[in-house]
């Protein structure tokens, strides 16, 4: 009797395992999944089953002319040091004992001067030069700065381009940046760090009285220019 119990035990067991292993994701092959716009959705199995699911949020589409803010942080560290020396000496001497004439050259004689002594030249110099320089340059900028969308890749990347201009004072402060982008780093409120932007460049410059007033004159330029070795 308690082999029969076993017997039919077993074959629930197996009955109902059949069914579980025709509906195992290991033993058949899943269709691919596809949302109402017919592309390709890759979470379509965990929604379904799960009750905590939280769709991600789709990539934004960007067009030509769209908006972007740029955090600017750029932070840029320099040392350089340098050293040199030289020396050069040198020695020249030179004799001479006889001469022509002068007054019988001019005449078109060639006889020897009234005088026996020997001139003689004796040059020497010496010339030695020591230099040693070090730098270090430490550099940030911040800045918050909209840029416009001049092209979208077919890839989704996309093409930024800024420009901000300034004026107080007389001053003028002007800020131009251009990057490129993944359409994914853009967060959700509408910000990107320069970090993220790949073929960076940004130029800042000040033009006014102050910045000219902080330059050297044209005289001490040429004087520099003149005394520099």
């Amino acid at each position: 009797m308690n082999a029969l119990r076993i017997v039919a035990v077993v074959a629930a067991v197996a009955g109902v395992g059949m069914p579980a292993c025709g509906q195992s994701f290991f033993t058949r092959e899943g269709d691919v999944l596809r949302d109402s716009q017919g592309q390709s959705d890759p979470h379509a199995a965990l929604r379904a089953v799960s009750l905590s699911f939280v769709q991600p949020p789709m990539p934004r589409e960007f067009a030509i002319h769209d908006l972007v803010t740029i955090i600017i942080d750029e932070t840029s560290r320099s040392e350089s040091q340098q050293k040199l020396e030289t020396e050069k000496d040198y020695e020249i001497k030179a004799a001479l004992k006889q001469f022509p004439s002068l007054r019988h050259l001019i005449e078109g004689q060639f006889e020897n001067g009234d005088t026996q002594r020997s001139m003689r030249l004796d040059l020497s110099g010496g010339h030695e030069f020591n230099s040693e320089g070090n730098a270090r340059r430490s550099d940030r900028f911040i800045a918050r700065i909209t840029a416009e969308v001049i092209d979208v890749k077919p890839n989704g990347t996309l093409a930024l381009e800024a420009r901000k201009q300034i004026v107080k004072d007389r001053e003028v402060q002007t800020i131009v940046l251009s990057g490129t982008c993944r359409r994914e780093d853009v967060t959700t409120n509408n910000t990107i760090t320069s970090s993220q932007l790949a073929a960076l460049t940004v130029i800042q410059s000040t033009d006014g009285d102050i910045s000219r007033a902080a330059k050297k004159g044209l005289i001490p330029r040429v004087f520099e220019s003149i005394f520099n070795f």
